[in-house]
């Protein structure tokens, strides 16, 4: 038997995974109660100022999917090496962040990440799903949180619709797949990436007001390092796609 692929935590649980489509994740969060006053779009680059011009702002989050790599295995260890596992729970949590359990789901993961934080949760539908999931995740460590998610027949059956209807047929819940999704979020004036699969939120700089996650200093403090890294590595281009949590202009 092949040993599961890093990006898929072994566990009694597997998931289908997710397509990095704006649709697909645009309609499980509707689905679950986020506003449809917001949407996800494909950012097409990362330095074209006319590119970027078409993204709507601000973007209150960043889903980042890209193969994992040896390089990426080498500097999470590395950089998890002396962080102690996230205690945080609460109202004075910086950040809301939960810890990847379930094999395949990283994308899933990356939306909770994506709208349980900064200026998305304002968008939670009051009395839906998704605001009662948020709810009762707040005051939850990282362990039970993370039973939460696992527990959670509601985001299991959004997940599995979701997963049937990207561009691509897809892989069935017991497939290896090197894909990988993280989140970066702004959240207390700060930019954060968030990976279930690391021992917590990732601090990784501070924000201004008028900054979101799209902004300059937010694109050097979080993906284009990431990218830079893995490319540099590889010794050439790395495939990934990203897309951002923005205003809905459908």
């Amino acid at each position: 038997m092949a040993a599961p692929t890093p990006s898929s935590p072994t566990g009694p649980k597997r998931f289908i995974p997710l397509e990095n489509n704006p649709a697909t994740m645009t309609t499980l969060l509707h689905t679950l109660g986020l506003s449809p006053t917001l949407a996800f779009h494909d950012v097409y680059s990362l330095t074209d100022p006319d590119l970027l011009a078409f993204v709507p702002r601000p973007a209150h989050a960043l889903l980042l999917v890209f193969p994992v790599s040896k390089t990426y295995e080498s500097f999470r260890h590395s950089e998890d090496a002396e962080k102690k596992d996230h205690d945080g729970k609460g109202d004075g949590e910086e950040v809301v962040w939960y810890k990847q359990t379930i094999g395949n789901a990283c994308g899933l993961i990356g939306l909770l990440h994506a709208v349980s934080n900064g200026e998305a949760k304002g968008f939670i539908t009051g009395g839906s799903e998704l605001e009662g999931f948020v709810k009762a995740a707040v005051p939850l460590g990282a362990k039970d949180r993370a039973e939460l998610v696992e527990n959670s027949d509601v985001l299991e059956k959004a997940h599995r619709d979701a997963a049937n209807t990207g561009d691509t047929a897809a892989p069935g819940a017991d497939e290896n797949v090197d894909l990988h999704y993280v989140c970066f979020v702004k959240s207390s004036g700060k930019l954060w990436e968030m990976d279930g699969r690391r021992k917590g939120p990732l601090e990784r700089g501070s924000l201004g007001k008028g900054e979101d996650v799209l902004s300059e200093k937010a694109l050097d403090l979080g993906v284009r390092p990431f990218l830079k890294r893995e490319e540099e590595a590889g010794e050439g281009e790395v495939r990934f796609s990203l897309i951002c949590l923005a205003e809905n202009l459908e």
